[in-house]
């Protein structure tokens, strides 16, 4: 890096530091005026037993799941929903709400279904409730939100016996298995919803899992308490869980400084030798297939030109960003995808950084010097305020102005973005939850798709639909490859990089392992 971006990035650290110790009530290195240590390893947390605390960056502001995508979504409520399959932290595909699963056909998976478990509300869990949730998932109310599309390759769920279902296949579809082990696919209670209706299902969620939900303020906290009746025994540990939604990274830490919280999900970089610090917190990362992007709205100037977005990939020096602002806790990508991601492609390098060819590319592409861009990033996003002024740096150095507008994340995603109107580049992030490219390259490139407001392509249609038609992995790794090297091409964003999460755990938290894909197990934690 020149010494101009070192200087940036160098008061951008400073900065952070600052705001951090003005926003935090105790520090790990505090000392007296003789500068002899004063801190404490003493833990500030008493009189929660039985109980944890996590303080999370925001929430859903709807439970059902059918209505949503969010990872904030699946780290409350994995604990209250489950589904026919499960997936272990360690990634792997196992028995949930079905003992057992088989095919029987090519378009006929055969489950069967286990016994004697009860919803939060005592409703008997069975095949009249598997039927019910495929058919609301894929009926008129479904097809309104974003889960529709992940399920259109079942036609039909029928009903063989009280715990017995035959689930119909009007299509092939290589990834099912694994999205029934996800968000959409939980299982909700029939006589529930029939009886209070979709509005107060939104808000009041019931489901079969370790936890039910007992009280929710929308913005401020969420409540779930030991579900006494759960059908794993022995499980879960804990009587509480209680999720206080606190958008700033500062305040969050702050908060688990002072004991008032347990876990501190989301810890920002410049926080984690903070957090190191503290003799009675433990810092933890793990590796995910969470992707974090800028992308382009391909319908506005100057940007649906393909060689502007390629020069804006050459000006960026990602590498650099990883290391001065990440700390090197991120992964550089070619696509918007992870290393976890089958449909990863090794061999396609992300784009090198080149200020000379971006400068080429905008000269060929007749863009003025001077041409200004809006990038709109979620306003609570701590690491990507940084990103995103370094961005505007390099972006400065080719000849381009980036407005950076900060928006509430909920706003952006649901809002904005899908109505087109997030401006030129905007930040993205994706929790890639299916490990399989078919999910994230089908709601990102797909015409029509809630995320995607103006991409189209009529070959990247063509791949799509074909990765789809077929089970053989070895087929679809073929057309993923050249998939991603068309997207390469295409360049509809700038991939930054996949993401490594970092958790802050106060000590007295027993078992806790981290999700690779944020969606909080802790039916075996426990705390001291």
């Amino acid at each position: 890096m020149n010494k101009k971006l070192v200087m940036l990035v160098v008061a951008l650290v400073v900065s952070l530091i600052l705001a951090a110790c003005n926003n935090s009530s105790t520090s790990s290195g505090d000392q007296n005026d003789e500068g002899e240590d004063t801190s404490s390893a003493d833990n500030p947390v008493t009189g929660r037993e039985g109980e944890l605390v996590i303080g999370v960056a925001g929430e859903p502001q709807n439970w059902d799941p059918i209505d949503t995508f969010l990872l904030d979504w699946s780290t409350v409520a994995t604990s209250v929903f489950e589904g026919l399959i499960d997936r272990s932290l360690d990634l792997e595909l196992q028995p949930g709400l079905a003992e057992s699963w088989e095919y029987l056909d090519d378009s006929t998976i055969e489950f069967k279904l286990r016994q004697g478990v009860q919803f939060h509300n005592g409703e008997p869990f069975n095949a009249e409730a598997v039927k019910f949730t495929f058919d609301r998932l894929l009926g008129e109310e479904g097809q309104q939100g974003p889960q529709y599309s992940n399920y259109t390759s079942i036609d039909t769920v029928e009903v063989i016996d009280e715990y017995t279902v035959h689930m119909k296949l009007k299509a092939q579809d290589p990834v099912l298995l694994t999205k029934l082990a996800g968000y959409g696919a939980v299982i909700v209670p029939p006589g529930y919803i029939a009886e209070n209706g979709d509005e107060h299902f939104n808000n009041n969620p019931v489901g079969t899992g370790p936890f039910k939900m007992t009280s929710y303020s929308r913005d401020q906290e969420i409540v779930l308490e030991k579900n006494e009746n759960y059908w794993k025994d022995g499980s879960p540990k804990l009587d509480k869980v209680t999720f206080k939604v606190i958008p700033e990274a500062s305040t969050r830490l702050a908060e688990l400084q002072t004991g008032n919280i347990d876990i501190m999900k989301r810890v920002e970089v410049a926080q984690a030798e903070t957090v190191k610090g503290e003799g009675f917190l433990e810092l933890v990362e793990v590796g995910t297939p969470t992707v974090h992007s800028l992308r382009f709205d391909v319908a506005e100037y100057p940007v649906d030109d393909v060689r502007v977005r390629q020069a804006i990939n050459y000006a960026i020096d990602i590498d650099a960003i990883l290391e001065e602002i990440l700390g090197g806790y991120g992964k550089p990508i070619s696509t918007y995808q992870s290393e976890l991601s089958f449909g990863n492609n090794p061999d396609l390098a992300p784009y090198a950084y080149d200020p000379e060819k971006a400068k080429e590319l905008l000269a060929e592409a007749e863009v003025p010097e001077g041409t200004e861009l809006d990038l709109y990033i979620p306003g609570n996003n701590g690491n990507f305020k940084e990103i995103a002024q370094v961005v505007a740096y390099y972006l400065e150095e080719v000849g381009l102005k980036l407005n950076i507008n900060t928006v509430d994340s909920t706003t952006l995603i649901s809002d904005l973005v899908p109505s087109g109107n997030a401006g030129h580049m905007y930040y993205q992030g994706w929790g890639g939850w299916t490990l399989d490219f078919d999910n994230t390259a089908y709601l990102m490139y797909h015409e029509g798709e809630q995320w995607n407001p103006s991409f189209k392509d009529e070959r990247v249609e063509e791949l799509l639909a074909a990765q789809r038609a077929t089970v053989d992995q070895g087929e679809r790794e073929v057309i993923f490859k050249e998939l991603t090297e068309l997207l390469y091409e295409l360049a509809p964003e700038v991939n930054v990089y996949s993401a490594v999460d970092l958790y802050a755990v106060n000590k007295r938290v027993q078992n806790f392992q981290p999700p690779h894909e944020d969606r909080l197990r802790l039916e075996e934690v426990s705390v001291e």
